[in-house]
């Protein structure tokens, strides 16, 4: 079974945020975005987790509406 990564990254104030996630993390993922956005500590701020937000929803719906490959055995 072949498992594709997404990755998203974010570059801010000198700071690399690079999130590696799969379809089935998407959720823990936007998850993650929120905790980082409520960090003081981080330049990561809310208008960040709501635009890499929906850059996640853009790719699952794009990946559910995408047909799913079929493979023929060969003769």
């Amino acid at each position: 079974m072949n498992r594709s990564v997404n990755v998203l990254a974010l570059v801010k104030d000198g700071e690399r945020y690079v999130f590696l996630y799969d379809h089935e993390s998407a959720s823990e993922l936007l998850q993650t975005l929120g905790r980082y956005a409520a960090d003081p500590e981080l330049s990561f701020s809310w208008y960040d987790a709501a635009v890499l937000s929906q850059k996640v929803r853009r790719l699952q719906r794009q990946a559910a509406d995408e047909p799913t490959p079929t493979f023929r055995e060969s003769a």
